[in-house]
C-alpha cells in the first residue's frame, strides 16, 4: 500500500517514512492510539524520530498493528503483545508463545462459561419461583433490614445451585 517494508533505519528512512497521521489513517486507528502504542513500545522497530520531532514510521508498522489488533481480538493483553513482539523483534518466531497463551486462554473461556452456566441457572431459578410479597409480608420487609425477600431467603441460592448443577 505505501511501498516495501524497509529493514534497516537509516537517515534516508526516515524522509520515505509516514507520518502517524497516514499510519492511523491506513490502519483504521486513532491518532492516540498509534501515539500509546509507540510509547508502551509495541511499535518500537518501526519508528524514529526525524529531526523535526515528528514520528516517522517504516510501512511495516501497519502490518505489526494488523497483528497487535487480531491479537487483541483473541484475547491477548497489550503486555502479553509487547512480549511477542520482542521475541519477533529478537529474530524468532514466537508462534509456539502464542500458541500456549491461546491454550491459556481457551481454558480461561471454558471456566468462564461454565461459571456463567451456574449463574444462568441461579437466576432462572430464582425467575421461576419469583412472587412479590404481599400485605404484612411487604410491610415488614420495608420496616427491616430485609431489601428484598426473594433475593436475601437463604433457601434461594441454595436451591438455584442444586437446580443447576
Amino acid at each position: 500500500m505505501f511501498g516495501s517494508a524497509l529493514t534497516k533505519h537509516s537517515s534516508s528512512s526516515l524522509k520515505a517514512g509516514l507520518k502517524i497521521g497516514q499510519v492511523a489513517l491506513a490502519a483504521g486507528l486513532p491518532v492516540r492510539t498509534v501515539r500509546y502504542y509507540e510509547s508502551i513500545g509495541l511499535l518500537s522497530p518501526t519508528v524514529e524520530r526525524a529531526e523535526s520531532s515528528y514520528r516517522l514510521f517504516d510501512p511495516a508498522v501497519l502490518g505489526r498493528l494488523a497483528f497487535i489488533r487480531r491479537c487483541q481480538s483473541l484475547g491477548l493483553s497489550l503486555e502479553e503483545i509487547r512480549e511477542i513482539l520482542q521475541v519477533h523483534d529478537q529474530g524468532q518466531l514466537p508462534c509456539q508463545d502464542i500458541w500456549e497463551r491461546l491454550q491459556e486462554k481457551l481454558q480461561e473461556i471454558e471456566q468462564r462459561i461454565a461459571d456463567l452456566q451456574i449463574l444462568k441457572g441461579q437466576i432462572q431459578s430464582l425467575l421461576s419461583d419469583w412472587h412479590i410479597p404481599e400485605g404484612s409480608l411487604a410491610e415488614s420487609a420495608v420496616k427491616s433490614t430485609v431489601i428484598c425477600p426473594i433475593l436475601q431467603n437463604p433457601d434461594a441460592d441454595e436451591g438455584a445451585a442444586n437446580r443447576s448443577i
